[in-house]
C-alpha cells in the first residue's frame, strides 16, 4: 500500500439482526482526497462512516489506517486490534456529527481542549493555543467562553469541526454536517469545508448537498441498498447514464 493511502476498506459487511446494511464495501482513500458519499436514506452511508470510525463493529472485512489494521479477517472471522492499537488508530481521524454532539455544560474552549488534554495528554497551554488558532480560522475567536446554547446551529457545527481538527487528524469524516441547519447557516459550514478542501485536508463527507459535493469532491460515491452502485469524478457521476443514480439526482433537482 503506497504512502499516500490513508484509509483502506475491503469487503466491509454489517448487519443489524436480519437486516444487511452493508453488503460488500471496498474503498481506498488517498492523502488530500475529498470523497462525497451520496444516496437515499437507508442506503448504508452513515453505517459506513460509523464502521470506519470504530463506532460500530463490522461483521466482516478489513479496515486499515496508514499501516495499522483496525480490523482484519483471521481464520474466517473478524478480529479487531488490541485496545492500545485502536486508541492510536482513533487519533488518525476526526468525526463531525450532524447534531454537533457538543458538551452543553462546557465552554467552547473546553469542548475543543477536553480530549487533547485528558485523552491525548497534550499540555494544557499547547491545547489551548491550538484551540484558539482553530477558533480564529473558523471566525469564532469571540466565542471561546460561550456555551453551546448561546450559539447558532452554524456556530455550534463550526465548533464541532474545530474539536475534530484539534487532534490534527489525517482524515476528517462528516456525517450530514448541514442536515440540522437552515439554508443560511448551511452556507457558513460549507464555506469552512471548502476551505479545508483547498488546504488539501483528506475528507469523507456524507452529504445531501449535491451542488456542494460536485464542487468540492475529487470523487463521489453513490450508495444504495448497502453497496457502492457508482463511483467516479463529479463529472462522471453527474453525466452518468446509470438509471437509479439519475432517478436519485433527478428527484433532488425537482
Amino acid at each position: 500500500m503506497g504512502n499516500d493511502v490513508l484509509l483502506e476498506i475491503k469487503n466491509m459487511k454489517k448487519s443489524f439482526n436480519d437486516l444487511e446494511v452493508l453488503k460488500d464495501i471496498s474503498l481506498t482513500v488517498r492523502r488530500g482526497e475529498v470523497i462525497s458519499v451520496i444516496g437515499p436514506s437507508g442506503s448504508g452511508k452513515s453505517t459506513l462512516l460509523r464502521c470506519a470510525t470504530l463506532l460500530e463493529k463490522m461483521d466482516e472485512g478489513s479496515l486499515k489506517y496508514l499501516d495499522s489494521y483496525a480490523a482484519d479477517m483471521v481464520d474466517g472471522r473478524i478480529k479487531y486490534a488490541p485496545k492500545s492499537e485502536l486508541k492510536k488508530i482513533r487519533n488518525y481521524f476526526g468525526l463531525v456529527f450532524q447534531n454537533f454532539n457538543l458538551f452543553p455544560h462546557y465552554s467552547v474552549l473546553r469542548n475543543i481542549t477536553e480530549a487533547p488534554i485528558h485523552t491525548e495528554h497534550i499540555p494544557e497551554r499547547i491545547a489551548v493555543a491550538k484551540a484558539r488558532e482553530l477558533l480564529k480560522d473558523l471566525g469564532l475567536s469571540d466565542k471561546e467562553n460561550a456555551y453551546p446554547f448561546e450559539l447558532s446551529g452554524g456556530q455550534q457545527q463550526r465548533v464541532s469541526i474545530a474539536r475534530a481538527l484539534a487532534k490534527s487528524p489525517e482524515v476528517l469524516f462528516f456525517d450530514e454536517p448541514t442536515s440540522a441547519l437552515d439554508p443560511e447557516l448551511t452556507g457558513e459550514v460549507l464555506r469552512v469545508i471548502r476551505k479545508l478542501a483547498s488546504q488539501k485536508m483528506t475528507m469523507i463527507i456524507v452529504t445531501h448537498e449535491m451542488q456542494f459535493a460536485r464542487e468540492v469532491s475529487d470523487r463521489i460515491i453513490f450508495m444504495e441498498n448497502g453497496v457502492i452502485e457508482v463511483e467516479g469524478t463529479p463529472d462522471e457521476l453527474f453525466n452518468s447514464q446509470h438509471g437509479r443514480l439519475n432517478e436519485f439526482l433527478g428527484r433532488l433537482k425537482e
